[in-house]
């Protein structure tokens, strides 16, 4: 899918009068560009994305060495068949400017379909490191498999990106995807000012490690400015520059490419003294747009797009936060003076008809997609948990005042050892339970199944418009596969209706470096942590699979007959030398020929 109609053609075209070059094959002219003068180097590395059948774009960004020039550079691309760029099939010449903080973003097209290339970038004398990009495969064509990586929530100060070097060695690779979290906004400390040097999220190793944010970009990024400083940090880690270089990647922005908790008119670390939320969001995604290889467009809201693996999988990438999400729901906000909850009234919220996380034109577009492809897999590319994942109301209680447990007159520590002792006793509940023990009583029943969403941001917020997604699926008769991130933890779960249908599946993928469960909750050690996942993986029905604990990825890979998830986690993060944790490792396959599609 993606075809380009007049009318997008048009809408490219005005857009890359000032931001892209569409370049149709070989221009038989190379640039001017031997002004020894002019020194410059590419130290981002190179990128490309957005694949199409007969297009991709590539990317650079050059560097003046002289930090006080500012003048226009030209930039050379040549694109090959072979590495040696003896078959050079498409190039051309780009004027990199100031006002795209010197970023090279060219369109190649007409293309072989399902090939391989090779590209580079040349300016005044220097020559950038060479990338590979390949097309889609044809429409018409069955591929015998369609191979990505998974990735999600890395953070440059709690460690080095080994995720994505390791997966950039995959040698079968089609694509990578980043389901959110490509850079975080927060400073490194919380106050700006530096009057308490409080350490911001996760930068508390970050002096240790090396990792510390540079001196003018270590305040939470607002302005244009400070949101390109921070892409052109993160595409320094040797991991980044491996993976772009490796495939072509398809992105999607989470919350933290703007601010966290985003919504579309707003987000929780966003204030009145940082100004009007609108401006900050077209700062982010102006840089979003320079710095990633993703295919420019009029509204740079509207990022939903899909990508058609020949007839094996059409990959449908959502934007689930600043196009149409309605403000998270918050349980504080349904509590009585006398700390009762207002149940009424919070089911009423969390199943109106009207909440949304799409908006009504994404939701009418993505049902489109479904309904007209005839891939045998249709994959949801998007950010946060689509399974449910309720608990026992009784965890939740003390689960929301691990952040701020000073405020409620106790500690992390006292409410940790509460949630284990509740855990502890609603597993040997459900275990009597499944056991068949007559002796449990009605009111530990109760108990056990009072339960509440544990994540509100989530599709687990959004009940209505994840019912109709579901539901499209499920009257189409689709093998549907849904990503996810967010989270920095691994997930794998039965998607099932409100009557507890089964639709689909979910995988999700850990963080790259983000901390997840293991210290929010205080697992310490694999084996703690292996406990917790058993409790989770008994106390929530759908959910069939998790870890924890670990950092990583996950690749997904489809043939006619299997989709495959593995997730692969990293050792260590604290340098750039690591090994993969074999002992961790997981795959789980789920056959076509189950109707509809369950992990079993």
């Amino acid at each position: 899918m993606y075809n380009m109609s007049r009318r997008d053609f048009l809408k490219v075209s005005a857009i890359a009068a000032s931001s892209l070059m569409i370049s149709t094959g070989l221009s038989g002219c190379g640039s001017d560009d031997n002004d020894d003068r002019i020194s410059v180097s590419f130290n981002h590395g190179v990128a490309s994305g957005d694949p199409l059948s007969d297009k991709v774009i590539i990317w650079t960004r050059v560097t003046h060495n002289d930090t006080q020039n500012s003048s226009d550079l030209t930039v050379s691309f040549e694109v090959s068949t072979d590495e040696t760029f003896s078959n050079i099939v498409n190039d051309g010449t780009y004027t990199a400017k100031e006002s795209e903080d010197f970023t090279v973003k060219i369109d190649v097209q007409n293309l072989t379909a399902g090939t391989k290339y090779f590209y580079r970038f040349i300016s005044y004398g220097k020559t950038s490191d060479i990338g590979i990009a390949k097309t889609l495969p044809a429409t018409d064509v069955n591929p015998d498999q369609v191979k990505m990586a998974v990735f999600t929530c890395a953070n440059y100060p709690n460690g080095y990106f080994n995720a994505y070097t390791e997966a950039s060695k995959i040698t079968d690779l089609d694509v990578s995807i980043h389901v959110g979290d490509y850079i975080y906004e927060y400073g490194m400390y919380e106050n700006d000012d530096f009057d308490t040097k409080t350490p911001a999220y996760a930068t508390s190793k970050a002096q240790t490690i090396g990792r510390v944010l540079p001196d003018d970009n270590n305040t939470e990024c607002i302005e244009l400015n400070d949101y390109r400083k921070r892409y052109a940090l993160y595409h320094t880690d040797s991991g980044t520059q491996a993976i772009h270089a490796a495939c072509p990647m398809i992105v999607v922005w989470d919350d933290h490419e703007i601010a966290n908790d985003s919504y579309k008119d707003g987000a929780q670390n966003h204030d009145d003294t940082e100004g009007d939320f609108n401006t900050r969001t077209q700062n982010a995604l102006q840089a979003y747009f320079e710095w990633l290889p993703i295919r420019p467009i009029d509204n740079k809201k509207e990022i939903f797009r899909s990508f058609d693996f020949g007839n094996l999988v059409s990959l449908h990438m959502l934007e689930t936060r600043i196009f149409g999400r309605d403000e998270q729901l918050s349980y504080t906000n349904y509590y009585n003076t006398d700390g009762s909850f207002k149940t009424d009234e919070f089911t009423a919220d969390l199943t109106s008809t009207t909440r949304t996380m799409l908006g009504s034109d994404q939701l009418t577009w993505l049902q489109g997609q479904l309904t007209n492809s005839s891939a045998t897999w249709q994959v949801l590319g998007q950010q946060v948990l689509m399974g449910r994942m309720s608990l026992p109301a009784e965890i939740l209680t003390p689960i929301g005042m691990l952040e701020h447990p000073e405020a409620y007159g106790t500690t992390k520590e006292d409410l940790l050892t509460q949630i284990n002792s509740l855990i502890t006793e609603f597993v040997t509940i459900k275990t009597r339970i499944l056991q068949g023990d007559t002796t449990v009583t009605t009111e530990e029943q109760t108990r056990l199944a009072t339960v509440l969403p544990y994540n509100l941001d989530a599709w687990d917020g959004y009940f209505f418009e994840r019912e109709t997604i579901l539901g499209t699926a499920n009257a189409l008769g689709k093998k549907l596969v849904v990503l996810a991130g967010d989270t920095h933890n691994a997930w794998a779960s039965n998607l099932t209706n409100v009557s507890g249908e089964q639709i689909g599946v979910e995988f999700a993928t850990p963080s790259v470096t983000s901390p997840g469960l293991e210290d929010y909750v205080g697992l310490t050690t694999t084996e703690a942590s292996q406990g917790f996942e058993g409790a989770l993986q008994l106390l929530i029905d759908d959910l069939q699979y998790t870890n924890t604990y670990d950092r990583g990825f996950m690749t997904v890979t489809f043939t006619t007959n299997n989709v495959e998830a593995k997730w692969n986690f990293i050792d260590n993060y604290d340098s750039t030398t690591y090994n993969l944790d074999s002992a961790r490792e997981k795959a789980i396959t789920v056959s076509n020929t189950n109707n509809p599609l369950v992990i079993s």
